[in-house]
C-alpha cells in the first residue's frame, strides 16, 4: 500500500535512502519538536527526555538512532519531530518536471538523495 501511495505522488516529490550523516545533520540543524501541538526547537536534551523518556530516548543521539534504524519506538520518535522545512537547493533544480531517471529531479533517487539534502540544509 505504501509503494502504491508513493507511485501516485512520485512526479511531485523526491525520495531515497539517506545516510546516518544526513539524518544527523537534518535533526541537528533543522529539527524541531512537536510538544502539545506547538513547534519547539530542540535546543537541549531536556525537551526530548520529557517527551520520549519513557521510550528510552533521552538525547538527540538516541533520537537520531531511532529514526535511522526504524527501531521499536520509531512511530513515537517520528511523530515527536516536526516536519523539516527545507529551502531550495543551492544551485537550483535541474528539471523539476522530469523523473530522476530521465535527468530530472522527481522520483526515487536512492543514495543520491544525500547530495540534494546537503544542498537544502
Amino acid at each position: 500500500a505504501t509503494i502504491n501511495m508513493l507511485r501516485l505522488v512520485e512526479p511531485y516529490i523526491m525520495y531515497g535512502e539517506p545516510t546516518l550523516k544526513t539524518v544527523k545533520a537534518l535533526i541537528y540543524k533543522r529539527g524541531f519538536a512537536k510538544v502539545n501541538g506547538s513547534r519547539i526547537p530542540i535546543s537541549d536534551n531536556k525537551v526530548i527526555e520529557d517527551n520520549l523518556g519513557k521510550k528510552d530516548i533521552i538525547c538527540v543521539e538516541d533520537l537520531v538512532h531511532e529514526v535511522y534504524t526504524c527501531g521499536p519506538s520509531f512511530k513515537q520518535a517520528s511523530n515527536f519531530l516536526w516536519p523539516f522545512k527545507l529551502s531550495s537547493p543551492n544551485g537550483g533544480f535541474k528539471k523539476k518536471l522530469n523523473h530522476f531517471n530521465e535527468g530530472g529531479d522527481a522520483g526515487n533517487r536512492g543514495e543520491n538523495i544525500n547530495g540534494i539534502i546537503q544542498k537544502m540544509i
